[in-house]
């Protein structure tokens, strides 16, 4: 499909720098293909109403970690030169892939000092030489430290990483350490928080128990990529970059379970939903799940085992934006987005979040 298909006019008021507080207070726009209306306004505190007993929510307890690196490029008979990088995937316990500024001018065997005169770090700095360059700054790095040492270094001398569109406006500060990670987060390795779960609070957590509601968790450590922009003009030409994913035997017998007796499996955030499609047979089971997934979801794509998204408001001409526009509908998402712009909702990261019912 034309990527400009999925384009659409974000005004820049629309863009929220900081989450609502509370944060289940958020605007909540519910859209549901098939009813009438399709468009409804509510906030996230109704969650539960749109629920029924004996259905399953989905989390990703994925925890964001300080993945943003500064550093300084050391070659021999070449001047240091200021470098960043964004971890996006651990694949050893000394070894990360990462997107690296300025990409062009870092070449294989580079020496790189991170967190240089931190007062926290025993290293004082972080020392990682580059092993491998891929495409679009794309780079590896294996660091002199391993496994929870390293751990304990990046927390030391990194920083969160803000999406761009927050972090071209502000500065990174404390209070985000606590705003863009959720309540439940306990598996460290995202360097981007699944966003829809920002929402979510211990009060609201009363009422869906309350109401019958099972919450389930699985873990996809979001790269990343996910802040990419598509550069090409059809999505045939466009590839994922591939996220470390988790869904243990017992969340996918028990997911099986509440879709055997009727209930629906309501995934919060895309992040849990991409997940589940990829560990989902084509008949909808959920088998357990442990690797890689670079699952591409556009409109065309049939849906196996989900059957509603929390999701937040996603970028124009974004693989988040094509990914609701399977689910709800080209048509009917470019109106939700259109209502959604009108009426002031607070777009992205720290924006309002939006319920969506598959359309069948």
């Amino acid at each position: 499909m034309r990527v400009e298909l999925f384009d659409f006019d974000l005004p820049e008021e629309n863009i929220a720098l900081r989450p609502e507080n509370p944060r289940d207070s958020a605007r909540f726009l519910v859209v549901r293909p098939d009813a009438d209306p399709v468009l409804a306004d509510h906030r996230v505190t109704e969650l539960a109403d749109f629920l029924k007993p004996g259905d399953a929510l989905v989390f990703n307890d994925t925890k964001v970690i300080p993945a943003q690196l500064e550093g300084i490029r050391h070659r021999e008979g070449a001047g240091g030169q200021q470098v960043s990088a964004t971890l996006h995937m651990r694949t050893e316990p000394d070894v990360w892939k990462a997107f690296a500024k300025p990409g062009k001018r870092i070449k294989i065997g580079d020496r790189i000092e991170f967190g240089h005169g931190s007062e926290t770090c025993l290293l004082g700095s972080l020392m990682a030489t580059v092993e491998e360059k891929g495409e679009g700054g794309e780079v590896t790095l294996r660091f002199d430290r391993s496994g929870p040492a390293l751990d304990e270094a990046i927390m030391s001398v990194g920083h969160i990483p803000l999406p761009p569109y927050i972090a071209a406006k502000r500065a990174e500060d404390e209070k985000d350490r606590q705003d863009y990670q959720t309540i439940y987060a306990r598996e460290e390795g995202a360097v981007a928080a699944p966003t829809a779960g920002l929402h979510f609070t211990p009060d609201l957590f009363a009422k869906l128990d309350a109401a019958g509601i099972e919450r389930h968790f699985v873990t996809l450590h979001v790269g990343a990529g996910t802040f990419l922009p598509m550069k090409v003009d059809d999505t045939v030409d466009h590839k994922m970059h591939q996220e470390i994913g988790y869904v243990s035997a017992e969340t996918a017998e028990r997911l099986n379970a509440v879709k055997a007796r009727g209930g629906r499996i309501v995934c919060v955030g895309t992040t849990s939903l991409r997940l589940i499609e990829s560990a989902a047979a084509d008949d909808g089971t959920i088998e357990p799940w442990s690797g890689p997934t670079g699952i591409f979801i556009t409109p065309g794509y049939r849906f196996k085992a989900v059957d509603m998204l929390m999701t937040n408001f996603h970028l124009p001409k974004s693989t988040l934006f094509m990914l609701v526009s399977a689910f709800c509908g080209l048509e009917t998402m470019q109106d939700a987005y259109a209502h959604a712009i009108k009426t002031g909702y607070r777009f992205y990261s720290y924006g309002d979040s939006s319920l969506l019912f598959r359309k069948d």
